[in-house]
């Protein structure tokens, strides 16, 4: 099995459009509602927590499979496991950000990519997940609360991950890179955070 046939098999994981599906369920198109993305935010704002946290958690595990599949395939190679896992990673976020069933137009990473680092350093997301949860509670942005939490997830690993460690440049690259995704993804909601209409996520 090459690495290109993980990338591949990772990335039609990623291609499940849980938050398309889910829309379709309900008798609603959310590629035309709200934001227009398929991603939990989106649903969960259209249709509620019914269908919202069921595709969030769908998502993540998408991401979550793939890296442990990458990982088990590592282990039972003579290569390093760890490489397996990250391929599978930017599989599994490309697949949801650019899902060939949908015309490449996906969700935003953010879940999917949470599940990936679940799967390869729980520690550092446990952190980043602290970090969405007080910056959502503080402003209310969904949006805002991704790109801080994800933009802490390598900044953990830099800090708390042994210099010594095996792959630890690797795994630091790879949530560099996932980060710059995400942020590229949002560029629409960072324009509105600076012109002050990003719409906040209110209680109900």
């Amino acid at each position: 099995m090459s690495y290109i046939t993980i990338i591949t098999l990772a990335y039609l994981v990623g291609s499940i459009p849980f938050g398309y599906l889910a829309g379709r369920v309900a008798g609603v198109d959310v590629r035309q509602q709200g934001s227009g993305n398929i991603g939990a935010t989106n649903v969960l704002r259209v249709l509620g927590r019914k269908y919202g946290y069921p595709v969030f958690v769908a998502d993540a595990l998408k991401g979550f499979s793939a890296v442990r599949l990458g990982l088990w395939l590592g282990h039972n190679w003579t290569d390093s496991a760890y490489k397996l896992g990250v391929l599978a990673a930017v599989g599994a976020v490309l697949g949801h950000s650019f899902p060939v069933w949908l015309g490449f137009r996906g969700g935003k990473g953010v879940a999917t990519s949470a599940g990936a680092y679940v799967g390869l350093f729980p520690i550092e997301t446990l952190i980043g997940v602290v970090v969405w949860i007080i910056t959502f509670l503080l402003f209310r942005f969904v949006s805002l609360a991704s790109l801080v939490a994800t933009a802490a997830v390598p900044l953990s690993i830099w800090l708390l991950a042994p210099t010594n460690m095996p792959d630890r440049g690797l795994l630091l690259a790879f949530s560099v890179a996932i980060t710059g995704l995400v942020i590229v993804r949002h560029r629409s909601n960072i324009r509105r955070l600076f012109r002050g209409t990003e719409p906040r996520l209110q209680r109900k």
